[in-house]
């Protein structure tokens, strides 16, 4: 089965350019206390919620037909319809062919610390070229074992990336988007690539368990197998639908944790005892 490999070769080849190294006046009637046990709606004072969105390629918007930032705008009109959403605030930090070494580096950029610093939330996309540079370096003879020493080094990094991320800003939550099959559309029968990524997002979802205000999103079972083409032109990277439905996915996660949280903050935050 591995022997099948060797043909990621030409693969590789064409992909490698896409790899390049590359956030009042008083009030004439009489003021109400507030009861203590009253909740304050999370729309009752409407917030921006700010963004830091880090990493690769998908968070730059590689295959992005409109060269806007990828999944980031589709995700600011869906954030920006909830009612305790005034603006949804994006610093788009992420540069394509970023493996987690280059990112970790540059989360000591004041640039990239200082809107880090500003966000209600980080977004990081990190991940698909770690995979990538294991299958360029190791194109003559793949084995399942590189994939794994090489994951184990890179949960290593994205530990460090978690912690720099909470050491710059301990209030932020962080959203981790998994990766998927860079060579489903080449290699669609090698079910081992598959495992490989299911195995790598794994790990990714178990580390992200050790720290609060972190969430996890899964991508992989949107560019699996079917009817609707969801990558751009070179086959790697998503096109505008795929975009899309990563914005989605990244929604529907933020609804069951992220967003509730939010909401709390900002009601605590605009809770004076008195209006």
């Amino acid at each position: 089965m591995w022997k099948r490999f060797t043909a990621l070769f030409l693969a590789v080849l064409l992909l490698v350019s896409c790899q390049q190294e590359i956030v009042a006046g008083s009030h004439s009637f009489k003021k109400m206390k507030i009861d203590n046990d009253r909740t304050i709606p999370a729309d009752f004072v409407p917030r921006v919620l700010s963004i830091a969105a880090i990493g690769d390629s998908l968070t730059e918007g590689v295959g992005d037909s409109t060269r806007t930032g990828g999944y980031l705008p589709y995700l600011k009109s869906l954030l920006e319809k909830e009612k305790g959403i005034k603006e949804a605030h994006f610093e788009n930090f992420g540069i394509k062919g970023t493996r987690s070494e280059q990112l970790l580096d540059r989360l000591r950029q004041k640039k990239v610390m200082a809107g880090i610093k500003e966000a209600d939330m980080v977004v990081i996309t990190i991940g698909g070229n770690d995979v990538m540079k294991v299958a360029r370096n190791n194109i003559l003879n793949l084995q399942v074992e590189s994939f794994e020493k090489e994951e184990r080094s890179y949960l290593k990094r994205l530990d460090q990336i978690i912690q720099k991320v909470r050491t710059i800003n301990p209030d932020a939550m962080i959203v981790l988007i998994g990766i998927y099959n860079p060579f489903m559309q080449w290699f669609p029968d090698v079910k081992e690539l598959d495992q490989i990524v299911a195995d790598w997002n794994e790990g990714e979802k178990a580390l992200l368990e050790r720290y609060s205000d972190t969430y996890f999103v899964g991508i992989s079972d949107l560019f699996g197998e079917g009817e609707e083409n969801l990558l751009f032109d070179d086959q790697f990277h998503p096109n505008d639908k795929g975009y899309e439905l990563i914005a989605e996915r990244v929604y529907e996660t933020l609804e069951d944790g992220a967003l509730p949280a939010f909401a709390r903050k900002s009601a605590s935050a605009g809770d004076k005892g008195e209006f």
